[in-house]
């Protein structure tokens, strides 16, 4: 097909498509008549194209083919063409175009989905989606439904403005006294008092005639007919109940107000203060102040000596009576030589004890790192068959009588500790190997964080736990802190403190297997395997300056210096103990040195660098069961063996200790803690206890290094 324009050039288009004429392809089609109109100006040619059939190359004629009609330009550029000129007639003549489209094909159609199938709501979600198309089906074929879209336009902003008049300031003053708050205070009391008046006049009412009750109990009615007098008898008790009421309410909702409790804990207080004035002095080295006994007169005077005399004579008859019986009072004053008082000794001030912990044992005391005064100490049950219900109380030198605070737990408590990040923070480590932590500024002795739903957690017993300085990485004053412990199911972990605790294991302690000695002629015995390959860990603690090393110490008496920065890597190792190791303390101000007490009745001083003990302690046969460094010496330590308590000095002495006290016959000692900024020693015993006693002529030396 060929399209001229009226001078007879040609202008048919060209294909996009170029065959190659290399390449045959047989292609069969029907031309079907075509009309073009091309307007050139005022006049219009008629290009008409007759119906023909032609087979690609050949040319043959294939009438009568069923095959589908494809029009090709370069397939019939070489028919016969006719052109005729259009008349008036044909311009005119109406042509009729119809555009129709093809049927959408849909090749693959998925719906969302937005619920699992196996979601609990699933079927509901299916009757809704159900529901949903049942009414767009209703409204494809309803006359009532109709889509129309409707614009809205936003109203116009008014401004509205309000004149009124200005307000006036003035400022007052009053002079007010002590005696108008006095009636103030008074005033408010006067409800009160009459309602207590009303129902005095109410009782005693009843003591008058039964004539005069009749007569003021007379009521006169009237009615719109006439005036009648009726007799209206009220009961006696109505008006004493509804008083008896309204009392009895008030007075239980002050008894229950949370203001009367503060007041009652701020009087509690006071009082103790009162109570414990010259001890809590002593406690804080500050001079304790004696009231002097005023007398008015002569004759007062007299008396006051008689009295004097009587209460001396009868305390002497007591205390001889102490005496036999081996009391003794410590506040009476002994008449002691001046090398007696110059000698070191120890003073009980008071104790930590109350009702609630006198059947618990002592595990582990802890001192807040950011108020001194404020003391956790956590309790332990041991029962014939079980270790179970533990406490954990704080406790504030305001009020020695009782706890500030109580946190049951449904086990025993071994370890406690205080966090120096967030100081209300409270560690807590039990008997099941469960760590908690608790918020001891909250009034709910609810867990804060809990390990319960740890999968990492541990199965055996937290001997302790220890809040740490992290140095690794920290700038400047950016330190973090993180949560260890020790456990006897032999792992070292650390807590990781986030939505809930969890764990990670730093140090797995194993058992080492005894080098026996063999005797000539022995044959070789088959070792024996363990029962557990891992090793109970019974303590732990960090140096001082580099929190990255610390020591661990088992129930085989062996020590083991460990590193944070490589998983399980042992620095060293330090045998010299044949029972488990209690405690392990490095020294505070000689950092190369450390101490460690066993079950074998002996504490060694150990070097750092050496793996053979430089000195060993021991002066009674019985166990050693917590050791602490002075925190004010380098040369001081305590001990604590089942009930006498240890002071050394070892710039005095390294064969006998300075001090040696027995605290409490019918008691075993359990654990010891120095007091900050005094000279005061805290001692934990297994009946719930924790005495505070002073120190009296032990010396700190000049020097801090050993």
């Amino acid at each position: 097909l060929q399209v001229f324009d009226e001078d007879g050039k040609n202008v048919t288009p060209h294909p996009l498509f170029q065959s190659d004429p290399n390449t045959a392809v047989s292609r069969q089609g029907k031309l079907y008549f075509q009309v073009f109109y091309l307007t050139h100006g005022s006049s219009s040619t008629w290009i008409s194209n007759k119906s023909t059939t032609k087979s690609g190359l050949d040319g043959t004629a294939e009438p009568g083919s069923g095959q589908d009609p494809t029009l090709s330009l370069s397939a019939v550029q070489g028919g016969q063409e006719e052109m005729e000129e259009l008349t008036e007639a044909d311009l005119d003549q109406r042509v009729d175009i119809y555009l129709s489209e093809t049927d959408t094909l849909w090749m693959f159609d998925m719906p969302s989905v937005m619920v699992s199938v196996e979601a609990e709501d699933a079927g509901r979600v299916l009757e809704r989606n159900k529901i949903y198309v049942d009414i767009c089906k209703t409204k494809a074929g309803s006359e009532r439904f109709e889509e129309r879209m409707v614009q809205t336009l936003a109203g116009a902003a008014k401004n509205k403005e309000v004149q009124c008049e200005t307000i006036i300031m003035e400022d007052k003053g009053m002079m007010v006294t002590s005696w108008d708050l006095n009636n103030s205070l008074d005033a408010s009391e006067i409800e009160p008092t009459s309602r207590a008046e009303g129902f005095g006049a109410t009782t005693g009412g009843r003591s008058k005639s039964p004539s005069a009750k009749e007569q003021e109990q007379t009521v006169s009615v009237s009615s719109d007919r006439g005036i009648t007098t009726s007799s209206l008898m009220i009961p006696e008790s109505a008006v004493p109940v509804r008083s008896q009421e309204e009392e009895k309410c008030h007075s239980e909702a002050i008894l229950t107000s949370e203001n009367l409790k503060q007041d009652l804990v701020i009087m509690e207080r006071i009082l103790m203060e009162n109570i414990f004035q010259p001890k809590l002095a002593a406690y804080r080295q500050i001079p304790v102040l004696i009231e002097p006994d005023i007398t008015s007169d002569r004759g007062d005077t007299a008396t006051a000596t008689e009295e004097d005399e009587e209460e001396e004579h009868d305390k002497e008859k007591k205390d001889e009576g102490k005496e036999g019986k081996g009391f003794i009072d410590p506040s009476m004053k002994i008449n002691k030589t001046p090398e007696e008082d110059a000698a070191p000794r120890l003073e009980q001030l008071w104790s930590y004890t109350c009702d609630l912990t006198s059947s618990h044992s002592v595990s582990s005391m802890a001192w807040n790192k950011v108020n001194p005064d404020l003391l956790a100490i956590g309790y332990r049950e041991f029962d014939s068959k079980d270790r179970k219900k533990g406490l954990a109380c704080c406790w504030s030198l305001k009020n020695p009588m009782w706890p500030e605070r109580i946190f049951q737990c449904d086990h025993g408590v071994t370890a406690v500790d205080f966090s120096l990040a967030s100081p209300n923070l409270l560690a807590v480590g039990t008997y099941s190997g469960s760590v908690a932590v608790y918020d001891v500024r909250s009034r709910n002795d609810a867990a804060f964080l809990d390990s319960r739903a740890s999968l990492n957690k541990h199965t055996g017993a937290v001997w302790q736990l220890r809040w740490v300085e992290q140095d690794r990485g920290a700038t400047g004053g950016d330190k973090k802190e993180r949560l260890m412990c020790i456990s006897a199911d032999g792992r070292v972990t650390e807590w990781l403190i986030q939505q809930r605790l969890d764990c990670i294991d730093l140090m797995k302690l194993r058992r080492t297997e005894k080098e026996k000695k063999k005797l000539p002629g022995e044959k070789e015995r088959k070792s024996e395997a363990p029962i557990s390959q891992h090793a109970s860990g019974m303590c732990f603690d960090f140096h001082p300056e580099d929190t990255d090393i610390y020591l661990a110490g088992t129930d085989e008496g062996h020590i083991y210096q460990c590193s944070c920065s490589g998983k399980e890597q042992i620095l060293g190792t330090y045998r010299g103990h044949k029972g488990p190791v209690y405690r392990v303390a490095w020294n505070p101000y000689s950092t190369d040195m450390f101490l460690s007490c066993s079950a074998d009745w002996s504490t060694i001083l150990w070097h750092r660098d050496s793996q053979m003990p430089l000195l060993t302690f021991s002066s009674v046969t019985t166990f050693v069961h917590d050791i602490m460094w002075s925190p004010k010496s380098a040369f001081i330590f305590a001990a604590v063996k089942e009930s006498r308590v240890e002071i050394w000095d070892l710039s005095v002495s390294i064969f006998n200790p300075v001090i040696s006290h027995t605290v409490n016959p019918e008691a075993n000692l359990t654990s010891i803690l120095f007091a900050k900024n005094t000279n005061c020693l805290l001692l934990g015993d297994s009946l719930g206890g924790v005495g505070v006693w002073e120190m009296f002529n032990l010396d700190a030396p000049g020097s801090n290094k050993v």
